[in-house]
């Protein structure tokens, strides 16, 4: 019996090994849901709501201001949204009208961005407002069409009105969803507001196998790239998705849309399989718990789709004393990273319903395999491959063993429909992409056990120590139990003789104290004395992409930085004059160095920190008054600073945290005190003439 055999003895009964694939494009999965639906709400969105009439009647204004902009067949439209109404909008219309959305990451730095839009060739981008400031900050649009959106004006109209008041608080909730349009932007909302419709089944005649969207890849492991994916590729995931959930019926569901939709799983989840079983989309512009619950409150979720942290989060939440009910949550899914089974078993009581893992990623649309929807479902694996799904794991160090015996480990391949179509501009990193006989390669590391694929790591982040191969994930696992660790990330560090050493970046619960020596004696019974941590760092918290997924490479980044630069201040500071404050202001303007703070943000994280700088000042001013040797507080100055928080981590975290906090905003906002009149600049008080 073959692998594939095996697996598919696993599929629940209901489940065919192959599912058909309609021949459609993209739109006439919006077009079907308004035939069979069309008074059903298909979005809310922190409290107000469309019907899939609705939707449908902007997507089809959309697509005529689209047309007024010269999007032909075949164009790139640039996307740069949190998630909302509008993205939603902008994905039907483009798709529709036969161009390609490229996906981007509104909270990307600027320079990413203008590499993005370039390598895609956008002729035309629709950002929101905040995106919008910092792209057009030297004047310069390149010869592209900007139209700018307003996440006011997707909110509820009480929402809308308090957001007007002449208020201290309506004025900072507004600064966090608004920005300044330069001259020459118009508005997307007003556009598609007095546009008239053009009919979306006659919009285009593109094939099916002709590229829908554009998604970026490849930031956390090497050279960021485009992924093209067709019609056919995105249909047929959701397809596929659709039949592997048994329980799943059209028109009846309601799914939490929180995982961003510039991202393969957010998007194929929100953006596609929603909308093919026509099922209620409760949309937030980012993971807020809070935010989250009052839509399950409004529409109760009975699927949910996200990453562990996203649940553990939610979960304790409920620990904290939030009355929920989430019975009605009948089906989740993981994705992005290991789920921990404790984790998925306080899921499963908290919900009655079942939680699985997925395993996939952007080059195929995004999902390649999945625990089935069951008591069958089996913690910790990647689960089987997905219908009209085939996989096969080889050895990539010589090709020619292609399927690889039970326990084995090798690179994981895939083949199917939803296998993209290669990389934008790039044949070489395609070729590279695919096994000579058109199989996916995926550059993960995994095995069979009983039909389940089982994952040992990616290929990219194997450590590879005195010759023997160590897989990151199996030691983060191992130390992940120590008490008193919250987080690991494992990678390694070049050596001077050519190889790497096992070091183990770790988070610690407050108070804890863990040294390599506890370490190694918590793990010397767990793992082979190849894979034992030669070294560890004590981070405030490790980085991680948009979804919330350990990006190893930054980890590896930040530990080299941090190397490479202690010696450099500590000899610095050393010279410095003898006071207690010239040596922190010297340690901090090199702390600001290495963090590449801008002035504004800098700025910013020193006034909040303010007090705990002068409490340093104090602690060392009166060590130095003692007669303590200054060679000896300059070693002290930098444990002594992370412990108050102030570290290159802590300042990077926290502008990523001030970031995300801009797609934060609750339904109503209170006024607490009479204010000066806001004076918010006059072309953005102007747009509905626009």
């Amino acid at each position: 019996m073959t692998h594939m055999q095996r697996a598919h003895e696993h599929y629940p009964h209901s489940v065919n090994p192959s599912v058909p694939i309609p021949d459609h494009t993209v739109e006439r999965m919006l077009i079907d849901a308004v035939a069979d639906f069309p008074q059903r709400v298909a979005i809310d969105f922190l409290g107000r709501e469309w019907t899939y009439e609705e939707i449908a009647n902007e997507v089809e204004r959309a697509i005529t201001v689209l047309k007024m902009c010269g999007v032909r067949e075949g164009d790139v439209v640039s996307v740069i949204l949190p998630n909302c109404p509008q993205h939603f909008v902008a994905f039907y219309a483009i798709t529709a009208l036969g161009a390609t959305i490229a996906e981007h990451n509104p909270l990307a730095p600027v320079a990413q961005l203008n590499d993005q839009i370039e390598l895609v060739g956008s002729t035309v981008v629709i950002a929101w407002e905040q995106t919008i400031e910092r792209l057009l900050c030297d004047g310069d649009f390149r010869g592209r069409t900007y139209l700018s959106v307003n996440l006011v004006k997707a909110l509820p109209a009480k929402s809308q009105f308090l957001l007007q008041l002449p208020i201290k608080a309506a004025r900072e909730q507004r600064a966090k969803l608004r920005g300044r349009v330069p001259a020459g932007v118009h508005s997307w909302d007003n556009q598609v507001k007095y546009a008239t419709p053009s009919n979306i089944a006659q919009a285009s005649n593109v094939s099916p196998d002709s590229i829908a969207v554009l998604l970026q890849t490849g930031g956390t492991t090497g050279t960021p790239k485009a992924v093209k994916l067709s019609h056919r590729n995105i249909v047929a995931n959701a397809k596929q998705n659709e039949a592997w959930l048994i329980t799943y019926e059209r028109g009846k569901e309601t799914v939490a849309a929180v995982l961003p939709f510039f991202h393969a799983f957010g998007l194929q989840l929100s953006l596609s399989v929603c909308v093919n079983s026509a099922a209620t989309i409760v949309m937030t512009p980012s993971f807020d718990v809070d935010i989250l619950l009052a839509g399950h409150a409004r529409h109760p979720i009975t699927f949910f789709g996200g990453v562990p942290p996203m649940y553990k989060k939610i979960l304790d939440s409920l620990d904290e004393g939030k009355k929920v009910d989430l019975s009605t949550i009948r089906f989740s899914v993981s994705g992005a990273m290991p789920l921990d089974p404790q984790l998925a078993a306080r899921w499963e009581k908290a919900t009655g319903g079942y939680i699985i893992e997925g395993y996939g990623m952007s080059e195929a649309s995004p999902v390649i395999a999945a625990s089935p929807v069951s008591p069958d479902r089996r913690p910790s694996t990647l689960g089987i491959p997905f219908p009209s799904t085939e996989v096969k794991i080889i050895d990539p160090d010589d090709p020619t063993r292609e399927i690889l015996p039970e326990h084995e480990v090798g690179e994981i391949c895939a083949r199917g429909p939803q296998v993209f179509q290669g990389y934008l501009r790039d044949e070489e990193e395609t070729a590279h992409a695919f096994t000579p006989d058109g199989w996916l390669r995926t550059g993960d590391l995994g095995y069979w056990d009983d039909g389940f694929i089982v994952m040992a790591d990616r290929r990219k982040e194997m450590i590879i120590n005195g010759g023997f191969n160590v897989y990151p994930s199996q030691v983060e696992e191992a130390v992940r139990q120590m008490p008193g660790v919250v987080d690991v990330a494992v990678v390694g560090m070049p050596t001077d003789s050519f190889s790497e050493s096992v070091v183990a970046a770790l988070v610690l619960e407050p108070g804890s104290k863990v040294d390599i020596e506890a370490v190694r004696q918590w793990t010397e019974d767990k793992l082979a004395h190849y894979a034992i941590p030669k070294s560890i760092a004590i981070l405030d918290e490790l980085p991680r992409s948009q979804i919330g997924k350990v990006m190893r490479r930054s980890v590896r980044e930040k530990l080299s930085s941090f190397e490479l630069n202690s010696g450099q201040w500590r000899e610095k500071l050393s010279e410095a004059s003898s006071s207690a404050s010239s040596i922190i202001d010297e340690y901090l303007a090199n702390l600001r160095e290495r963090a590449e703070a801008s002035k504004e943000d800098w700025k910013n994280w020193t006034e909040q920190n303010s007090e705990t700088f002068e409490a340093l000042r104090a602690k060392f001013a009166d060590k130095m008054n003692k007669g303590a040797d200054k060679t000896t507080l300059v070693e002290e100055l930098d444990t002594t600073a992370r412990q108050s928080g102030l570290s290159v981590e802590n300042f990077k975290n926290w502008v990523a945290h001030y970031r995300s906090e801009l797609f934060t905003t609750k339904s109503d906002i209170k006024p607490n005190h009479a204010a000066p009149t806001d004076t918010v600049p006059e072309n953005q008080e102007s747009d509905e003439t626009d």
